[in-house]
């Protein structure tokens, strides 16, 4: 095993549409900003627009090609996250590969407890799950803790990503109240200057356009508080081919090229070179009955057609995998890996929803958390590439060891590396069936069970200043004390 946290991409980018194709599509994107607009809800947001030259017609906000095209190259192409410590700060950019758990679900499920409104307690050891593998290398915003009121919401999943886990954080955009409340208890905690929070992201947020070509109130609001300190904002159009975006792979991942460009175009308008993440979220629906499907071939498909894109702009950008199945079984593993190698062929940087989504976001899975990053795990291996030296020739040490029809259990190769060469699995089972049967016939879902509550037993948490963890309480207290803050609409 190697640092599974500053993976590269191994595999060379696939193309699904030609490069006049591309360009054809990027111009047409540029076209439906500048002739059709786009719908943003927030005033401050149009007036930024207008101060950078667009035409705004009430809610409708014309974007000319020029200052699309500068913004884009005003948008840095890598952008390093600092984390906790300094080994889990994170690169983005082209080539890069980073894994987030799935996110943003309302419901938690395993086999313990079954299905069930996601609560602060699933919330922390989804956290804790979160920061044991590492080859999630960013923590996700993943169940919503229904059990604590909405304006102290904030205040708890912030307190637990910063003292249960030292990886990059998260922060929801639900209005400025409620960000600067969560950029003054993260500065504060890791002993960050001012400055020094403004010149570096310490932490990012998850930008949504409402599909067809709206940016409404809280997310125009995200796009700039983020870009005004300096903090990632990782813009993601969700367009789902036949319902809010076009029937068509070229057409859907058209509108959300569109929506990409406007909403990254919103924060070098702030602030020139803010932090910003091209990004997409594109597949079909089921046009039998309208719901979202994922791990299909147009998934696969929109993929390599954003990655085109991505490319052609130069910045790094997210994707997703997932999963509409409505447990862990064979149609889950089926459309995650799908799913997940199409974002691995397009050359995502990051790729959300990579482990334990399930019924298209509406729940995530326990034991498809373990499942999941068992497959994760063996790509990262892969992002190593494999060696062809003298020492992995082994002439010497294998080759004229060992005799026709011999074997190479007992060669000098073998017996240096038989501890260290293969991935070891989590959750795999090698063994036969007659061993297999005599260990009790635990099925990977049950087996899975057993890792993720190993894990939760062991409850290993970093480091945590006292004085810190005390000023952090402080805060909460008194925020708490003053009425929190409610989130904006």
């Amino acid at each position: 095993m190697f640092d599974y946290h500053t993976l590269k991409n191994p595999f060379p980018p696939m193309n699904v549409f030609s490069e006049d194709q591309i360009e054809d599509m990027h111009r047409a994107a540029l076209r439906l900003l500048e002739e059709l607009g786009i719908k943003t809800l927030l005033p401050e947001a149009r007036a930024i627009f207008a101060k950078g030259g667009a035409k705004v017609d009430g809610d409708m906000v014309f974007l000319g090609r020029d200052m699309v095209t500068d913004a884009v190259a005003a948008a840095p192409k890598s952008i390093t996250g600092r984390a906790g410590t300094r080994a889990k700060d994170i690169t983005l950019q082209l080539g890069s590969l980073l894994f987030q758990p799935g996110a943003g679900a309302p419901h938690a499920t395993d086999l313990q407890r079954g299905r069930r409104p996601g609560s602060a307690q699933d919330y922390r050891e989804y956290t804790q799950l979160n920061q044991h593998f590492d080859v999630l290398q960013m923590l996700s915003p993943s169940v919503e803790p229904q059990d604590v009121p909405t304006h102290l919401r904030h205040y708890f999943t912030t307190e637990t990503q910063l003292t249960y886990s030292d990886k990059f954080p998260f922060i929801f955009s639900r209005g400025t109240p409620q960000v600067m409340d969560c950029f003054e208890m993260l500065r504060d905690f890791r002993g960050i200057s001012d400055d020094d929070f403004a010149n570096t992201p310490h932490a990012y947020t998850i930008i949504n356009t409402n599909s067809p070509r709206t940016l409404d109130i809280p997310m125009a609001q995200g796009l700039i508080d983020f870009a005004r300190h300096g903090q990632l904002s990782i813009v993601t159009p969700f367009t789902l081919m036949g319902a809010m975006a076009p029937i068509t792979v070229a057409g859907a991942i058209t509108l959300s090229h569109a929506e990409a460009l406007a909403a990254i175009t919103l924060t070098q308008l702030v602030k020139p070179r803010a932090p910003v993440c091209y990004g997409t979220f594109t597949s079909n629906v089921d046009m039998k009955s309208g719901a979202p499907a994922f791990g299909t071939p147009a998934h696969f498909q929109a993929s390599l057609a954003a990655g085109q894109l991505a490319r052609f702009t130069g910045l790094p950008w997210r994707s997703a995998a997932g999963s509409a199945s409505n447990i862990n079984d064979v149609q889950a593993a089926n459309e995650n890996q799908m799913g997940l190698w199409g974002c691995l062929m397009a050359g995502a940087t990051v790729v959300i929803h990579s482990a334990g989504w399930l019924e298209g976001g509406l729940s995530v899975s326990y034991e498809k958390i373990v499942t999941d990053v068992e497959v994760l795990n063996m790509i990262a291996e892969l992002c190593a590439g494999a060696k062809a030296g003298p020492n992995e020739i082994g002439f010497d040490t294998a080759l004229s060891e060992v005799n026709p029809s011999g074997h190479f259990f007992a060669a000098s190769q073998t017996m240096e590396r038989y501890n260290t060469e293969f991935y070891e699995p989590i959750v795999h089972d090698y063994a036969n069936f007659g061993t297999w049967t005599e260990r009790g016939s635990v099925d990977t879902n049950h087996r899975a069970t057993r890792v993720w509550q190993e894990i939760l037993e062991a409850d290993n948490r970093p480091d945590v200043d006292s004085d810190r963890f005390g000023a952090l309480q402080d805060f909460i207290a008194k925020r708490t004390a003053e009425g929190g803050a409610l989130p904006e609409s």
